[in-house]
């Protein structure tokens, strides 16, 4: 039987900020605490294997839920903040 059908509840979560960068020519997705950052905005990072803090520009900003998150939320990381 289908989850939904037997009286559950699928998603009550609300919206989440996703921000686009790029970083050494690649794509990356981060998750964002601060709903004011738009396209444009320089942001710090984390990349790579220690998660170092890393200067990126946003390219896109995207409101999702969990289940239509760009990147899965499990292995998404949070970007440190934005840049003056």
């Amino acid at each position: 039987m289908i989850h939904s059908l037997s009286g559950g509840v699928i998603n009550e979560h609300g919206k989440h900020t996703f921000v686009k960068v790029e970083l050494e020519g690649k794509p990356y997705w981060y998750l964002s605490l601060f709903s004011t950052v738009k396209e444009g905005d320089r942001v710090s990072v984390p990349y790579g294997r220690a998660d170092l803090p890393t200067e990126a520009v946003v390219l896109k900003v995207e409101e999702a839920d969990e289940q239509c998150a760009p990147y899965p939320m499990n292995r998404i990381k949070e970007i440190y903040e934005i840049l003056e």
